[in-house]
Parts: C-alpha cells; sequence; structure tokens
C-alpha cells in the first residue's frame, strides 16, 4: 500500500514539475526530478533502478536549469540586441507571470521590444532582439519539457 501511495506522489510531482516547464517561477525538472529518489523509499527499492539513468538525469536536469535562465538573454545578444533588450526581456518575464499562460510567452518578446527601443534602437533592431528572446524562451522551455518527459519516462519504467 505504501509503494502505492509513493508512486503516486511521485507522478503528482512529475505533473507538478510538467506545469513549471510553462510557468518560470516554477523549476520545473527540479521538481519533477524529486519524485526519482522516491523510488529509493518503497519498501523493495524497486529493484529496476538504473543508478547510470539516475545521474544522468540529475546532469541534465541541473544543466536545463542553468540554462533555461540564459536562453533568452542569449536569444536577445545573437540576435543584435544590446543589455537593455536583455534586461528588457528578463523585467517582460517577470510582468508576463502576471498574465499567464499568453504573457509568460510574450513577455519576454515585448519587453526585449521596448528595451531596445527605450536604449534608441531601430524598430527592425529591437523587433529582431525581440525575437530573439522569444525564441530563447521557447528553446528553453521546450528542453525543460524533454527532460521532464524523460524523468517521467524513466519513474513509470522504474514502477513497472
Amino acid at each position: 500500500m505504501l509503494d502505492w501511495i509513493i508512486s503516486l506522489t511521485g507522478m503528482a510531482i512529475i505533473v507538478v514539475g510538467f506545469v513549471g516547464c510553462f510557468i518560470p517561477i516554477l523549476p520545473g525538472p527540479p521538481i519533477a526530478w524529486l519524485a526519482l529518489p522516491l523510488m529509493y523509499l518503497t519498501s523493495d527499492g524497486f529493484a529496476d533502478i538504473n543508478t547510470t539513468w539516475f545521474f544522468i538525469l540529475t546532469l541534465l536536469t541541473i544543466v536545463v536549469t542553468v540554462v533555461d535562465y540564459l536562453l533568452p538573454m542569449w536569444g536577445t545578444k545573437y540576435s543584435g540586441g544590446t543589455k537593455s533588450g536583455t534586461w528588457g526581456s528578463t523585467i517582460g518575464l517577470i510582468i508576463g507571470l502576471f498574465f499567464p499562460p499568453i504573457g509568460i510567452i510574450i513577455g519576454p518578446f515585448l519587453g526585449a521590444l521596448v528595451g531596445e527601443l527605450m536604449a534608441g534602437q531601430d524598430q527592425k533592431t529591437a523587433l529582431k532582439s525581440g525575437l530573439g528572446a522569444l525564441i530563447g524562451f521557447l528553446l528553453g522551455t521546450v528542453a525543460k519539457m524533454v527532460v521532464v518527459v524523460l524523468i517521467a519516462y524513466q519513474f513509470i519504467i522504474w514502477i513497472f
């Protein structure tokens, strides 16, 4: 009975982690990763736990979490944006949190766009910077989703 409770709790944690892929305040992959150590609390330890996969998923979780914070800034810089665009992207993301879900998606774009325009950049450069921030944000979201799906897959494999 306790094993089922642990398994269901782990699945719920993974669902919250998946939601966290879209809501920047919730660190999706680290939350989902918390389900993996739960497997060690079961009565039989689920003999199918693969330590190599556990460490790979741990490393992927750390890497994607760090890179996710950097991608919108890198996208802005790569597309020719300035520090104003980078700051604008970050501020836009924060403001966008208050208008989910669309605000979370377009916040970095609009923030970078406004930041560049306020810094005196022309509209073409500002738009390019905003698109870079949006692409960076979307790439980060996809990367987080891939890691959470891998965690969910491995969790299910370990259960059954």
